[in-house]
């Protein structure tokens, strides 16, 4: 185990408004612990981990002043693709990790945590796959999970780059950028799901959606799978050794970047 130390260098309705945001990134945390609880429930032991995805324009429509969508464009990456959000074990979190930093990380002030030491190379092709580095997103997810991996940093990131380049090369990936504006349902991103993943694959997802002014827009996938998920050169067979789930969110819009 790689440890932490080592790993990182009207007036109501508008007041309502404002502490919202102002608390969002301490509420977008407690929202990732319930989302990878509400993971495993309707899932067989069988599913070891969580791979989680952003669909970046819909997660930006609920959380407009975090940093990385206030720069986001349309132009960007993940515009027009899946993004990086984590990658989880199921049960457990905060491997070794002192109380004190664990109580550090949870008030969300990312940014105050020690930048983390990777590879140069992988630092910038995170920054792109996961725009919410620029909220130290980063730093979050490995000190609540990378820590309960065997790899260093590198390892950590290095193995999920590869799985969201491959979801994204994917029918899965195409689908999303196809759509952009349009709505998608659960039948079409599963079937897309088993097109390149193998039958079954798409009763291991799991979509996130949250109604903004009146529509339900698409903020992620999460994808559950088991095995060596550090060394696996593909996603099909993490996929479908792990256990099926619910889906959750039947429809939503594969929302446009910028729009409000």
């Amino acid at each position: 185990m790689v440890s932490f130390c080592k790993a990182i260098s009207g007036p109501m309705a508008g007041l309502l408004a404002a502490l919202a945001l102002f608390l969002a990134p301490a509420a977008f945390a407690a929202g990732e612990e319930m989302s990878e609880q509400g993971g495993s429930e309707g899932a067989t032991s069988r599913t070891e981990y969580v791979l989680a995805v952003s669909w970046q324009p819909g997660f930006c429509e609920t959380r407009p002043q975090r940093k990385e969508c206030e720069s986001q464009t349309a132009e960007r990456f993940d515009a027009i693709n899946l993004s990086l959000h984590g990658l989880w074990p199921l049960r457990k979190s905060y491997c070794g990790v002192t109380a004190e930093v664990r109580a550090q990380d949870r008030k969300g002030s990312w940014l105050e945590l020690p930048k983390l030491a990777m590879a140069d190379d992988t630092a910038a092709r995170l920054l792109i796959a996961m725009p919410g580095v620029q909220s130290g997103l980063d730093r979050h997810q490995w000190l609540r999970s990378g820590t309960c991996q065997s790899g260093s940093v590198d390892d950590y990131f290095s193995a999920q780059l590869r799985m969201l380049e491959e979801l994204n090369r994917s029918a899965v990936g195409a689908l999303f950028r196809q759509r952009i504006g349009s709505e998608l349902d659960e039948a079409t991103i599963k079937q897309a799901f088993d097109q390149s993943f193998g039958t079954g694959a798409g009763d291991r997802v799991r979509m996130r959606c949250q109604t903004v002014q009146g529509r339900s827009i698409i903020t992620g996938l999460t994808i559950g799978l088991t095995g060596d998920v550090m060394k696996a050169s593909s996603l099909a067979p993490l996929i479908q050794a792990a256990g099926p789930t619910e889906f959750k969110c039947a429809k939503g819009i594969a929302d446009t970047a910028g729009r409000s």
